[in-house]
């Protein structure tokens, strides 16, 4: 539904930026802005590793070619999963991982652990983002622009108004 001047109406506006990062972490992570805040965040708190590794599984799904796969899944391993990790993940079962699945990679083989990360960023740290400084200051931030917008589009209505 659209008003006179074909934006959308009031009544349903669609949902963007800060808003759609509150309604759901799936929203926040589907928006690149929303990642590089949350990130950001995480980065604070010391566990940014958490949405690396969630992103680096969602790229990893979508590989093709065994020895590309094969390649992605070690640096996944290596990065995330192993002892040696520099950004070592804390899933369960992570003990019982070794370098042995890494030879018959399949798109879904991180999924058990990247829901564990994804579960753990949900029921802890999105909803303290949700809270913290950097989202409240965009939001804010947000909300001034649109203000400003629409008071660009409420003074040229004006003006065209008065100008007829």
């Amino acid at each position: 539904i659209n008003d006179s001047e074909g934006h959308p109406s009031r009544s349903h506006p669609t949902l963007k930026g800060t808003s759609k990062w509150a309604t759901s972490l799936e929203n926040l992570l589907e928006d690149p802005e929303g990642v590089k805040r949350f990130r950001e965040f995480l980065k604070k708190e010391f566990s940014e590793e958490n949405v690396l590794f969630w992103l680096a599984c969602e790229e990893f799904k979508k590989t093709q070619g065994k020895n590309q796969m094969q390649e992605k899944a070690k640096e996944i391993y290596m990065t995330f999963l192993s002892s040696k990790a520099s950004s070592q993940v804390n899933v369960e079962g992570q003990s019982r991982l070794n370098e042995t699945i890494l030879e018959t990679p399949h798109p879904l083989m991180f999924q058990k652990l990247q829901d564990q990360i994804f579960n753990l960023m949900k029921y802890d740290s999105y909803s303290r983002f949700l809270k913290s400084e950097i989202f409240l200051n965009q939001k804010k931030s947000e909300e001034q622009e649109e203000n400003s917008s629409e008071a660009q589009t409420a003074a040229k209505r004006a003006s065209r108004i008065y100008n007829t």
